[in-house]
Order: C-alpha cells, then structure tokens, then sequence
C-alpha cells in the first residue's frame, strides 16, 4: 500500500496592516487597513449588507475615493455601540486616521510585529506636533508668491510638476484633513436636566 504524502503547508505571506480608531457619538470603530484589492467588511459582512443606506456607505468609502485608494487597499473594521450613523461616521474617522498613517514618514510610525504581520499605528509627538503648528504660518506667507518664477518646479514631458514620494503623501494627508475627515465630530445628545422633560423641554404649564 502506497502511503500518502504530506500536503505541502501554504508559505505564509506577510501582511502589514495600518491600525487606527474612529468616534462619533457613541460607536467606536477600530478599522485595520492593509494593500489589496478594495474589500471592505464590517463586523464580518461586506460593507453593501451592513449599512443600507447610501449615505453611510458614501461616508465610510468617502476617505478611500479622496486619496484614490478605493481598489487599492482590504479594509477591516469592528464597530460597536452607537446606531447605524454614528457606527458610520466612525468608520469614516477611524478609516481616515488609518490611512493618515500609511502615508506618514517612517519616523512617525510606531511598528510592532507578530510573526509574519505587522501592525503599523501613529506615534504620536507632543514636542513634534507644537513645532510643526508653529512652522504653519511662516510657510502659509511664503506659499503666496508669483505664478510665473525663474526657479519654479520643473515639469515632466507629461505636463505635471515632478513630486517627491513625500509630496505626495503630504498631499494625500492634506485632502483628508482639509475634507474634514480627521476632525472628531463632537456633536452628541444632550443630558436631560433635572425638572425638565428633556434636554430643554419643559414641563407643560397648566393655568387651572
């Protein structure tokens, strides 16, 4: 009797995924992002069966379609608490951090690796940070200068400036941030108030 051989075990690739946290109300997302080839699942379901609406699939994939990353990267998300809106613009935040990440320099990346994956997030630099605020108004009056200059960027036989891989990742930072995506929203019900029925709603008045 022949006997079998042993199966071959699949080599292992090694993925590299950018981890990040998004807020709104009361749902908390905690979305990881990796390359791929454009798959979104939340809480284990594609993203078309979990939010049903076109307004919250628009709010999730609207970081993703500004850096033009729709079919470029697998997200993967864990949403809790809240409803379906803020668990959405939770997402939304939390996909946009992850991605802010990703195009971040090597020097603001915090790394840990577990066997063959590897989980890149922010690290963040108070002294940093305040040094960059610092730095924004000074380059903001220098950017306003002539259109027509003997040392402006020189542009490639395409017609388009030649960029830096770092000019370009800043760009993509700077659409997530002017888009309003990186902001927390800190919109969220307010408390009732002893006395009255509500928030602010008060009791009815009776004259008799």
């Amino acid at each position: 009797m022949a006997e079998k051989k042993p199966a071959k075990a699949a080599a292992k690739v090694h993925r590299t995924y950018y981890i990040a946290t998004g807020r709104r109300k009361t749902a908390v997302a905690r979305v990881r992002v990796t390359e791929g080839k454009g798959q979104v699942l939340i809480n284990g379901k594609p993203l078309d069966d979990y939010f049903h609406e076109d307004k919250d699939r628009a709010a999730v994939l609207g970081p993703l379609k500004i850096t033009d990353q729709l079919s470029r990267v697998d997200v993967f998300v864990s949403a809790k608490g809240g409803g379906i809106t803020g668990q959405a613009g939770a997402v939304s935040q939390g996909l946009a951090r992850a991605m802010k990440t990703m195009f971040s320099p090597v020097d603001e990346q915090k790394p840990r690796i577990f066997g063959t994956t590897t989980i890149i997030k922010t690290l963040r630099d108070q002294k940093k940070e305040q040094a960059r605020a610092k730095a924004i108004a000074p380059k903001a009056v220098a950017a306003v200068a002539p259109a027509a200059d003997a040392h402006a960027t020189p542009l490639i036989p395409g017609g388009t400036p030649s960029a830096s891989p770092a000019d370009v990742a800043g760009g993509m930072i700077k659409k997530l941030r002017d888009s309003g995506y990186l902001t927390r929203d800190a919109r969220m019900k307010e408390r009732k108030k002893y006395g009255l029925r509500g928030a602010r709603r008060g009791t009815q008045f009776s004259k008799r």
